[in-house]
């Protein structure tokens, strides 16, 4: 697959044709955001600038996006994350889980803090969850990677930094949503498969688009 993108449209069709889109290249012999675009464009603060699209696409209902695989940021489209959730996620909720003890304090604490406010930003987040200090930045992100590697919570777009005036002033926060609120909001219905017939829909669906490499990849990221 040799895909060359210069338009937040043209990526959307490549999302919408292969499925999955890591930020960075994760998948041997995959494309990835970055390797599909133009270097020069990134952080360049216009329409073309794949940053700005990372969010985006989430914002428009394109794509689930957060570091669902081995802690690495991936778009996964509309259709096919049913299909992730079910093989990279658990059954029960995240409070079943909690007292089973499969869900650490801090990941439970904030889960339930985003379940109140969705959409929240990761500033206010970390205030809420008494993780301000700097001491405490370690276990936020850590909290953070675990909702997203089970798929509990989304990145749902970008909360802009305004001043009084609401002009936008300093570096704009990433913004965190239920899983279930954000597919609910974009009308993603759940699938009756079980887990096992999930992971076999996904890997014959990239072995029908990919080389034998990446599907060796997903195996072992879908084990």
């Amino acid at each position: 697959m040799d895909y060359k993108v210069k338009t937040y449209e043209e990526a959307v069709k490549v999302i919408e044709e292969i499925g999955l889109l890591p930020l960075a290249p994760l998948i041997p012999a995959f494309p990835s955001l970055n390797s599909i675009t133009e270097q020069k464009n990134w952080h360049s603060d216009t329409e073309f600038d794949p940053w700005i699209w990372r969010t985006k696409f989430s914002a428009d209902g394109i794509a689930g996006y957060g570091k669902f695989m081995k802690k690495k940021s991936v778009l996964v489209s509309h259709q096919l994350l049913p299909y992730v959730k079910k093989v990279l996620g658990h059954n029960g909720t995240v409070e079943e889980r909690y007292f089973n003890g499969n869900v650490s304090r801090e990941a439970y604490h904030i889960y339930k803090l985003i379940s109140q406010d969705e959409g929240i930003d990761t500033r206010a987040l970390r205030v809420k969850a008494g993780l301000k200090e700097k001491e405490n930045k370690k276990i936020f992100e850590n909290a953070l990677l675990e909702l997203q590697g089970s798929m509990d919570i989304v990145i749902s777009g970008i909360q802009e930094k305004r001043n009084s005036d609401g002009e936008k002033n300093g570096w704009s926060s990433t913004a965190f949503e239920t899983y279930d609120s954000w597919t609910s909001r974009y009308h993603i219905e759940t699938i009756s498969l079980d887990k096992k017939e999930a992971k076999e829909f996904l890997l014959d669906h990239f072995s029908k688009i990919s080389s034998n490499e990446s599907v060796k990849k997903f195996e072992k990221i879908f084990a």
